[in-house]
């Protein structure tokens, strides 16, 4: 036994199945939009700890710096002695 529907019981329906497509629509495109954007913050993840890693092994000698440090120190020191030694020569040759 078929039941009809009246006018105003159809239309409802296919009101409700142009809405539930709409709604499916909806959830496809958010759910693109979600995957593209995990997937852009997973390759910002992988560059950012390639950047940290690399950061890291820069700064892994940073106990050599006051070694350095003192060895400029040093050959500056040793400079300055020459530069005073050759002012000194060069000033007798002058005169």
């Amino acid at each position: 036994m078929l039941l009809a529907l009246t006018d105003q019981q159809e239309d409802l329906w296919w009101a409700m199945i142009i809405a539930g497509f709409v709604v499916i629509i909806a959830v496809v495109a958010l759910l693109t939009m979600l995957v593209m954007l995990v997937k852009t913050i997973e390759e910002r993840v992988v560059t950012i700890k390639g950047t940290l890693e690399m950061a890291a092994a820069n700064t892994d000698d940073t106990a050599l710096i006051a070694e350095t440090a003192e060895q400029v120190e040093a050959v500056l020191a040793e400079g300055l002695e020459h530069h005073l030694f050759l002012g000194r020569v060069l000033e007798k040759v002058r005169s």
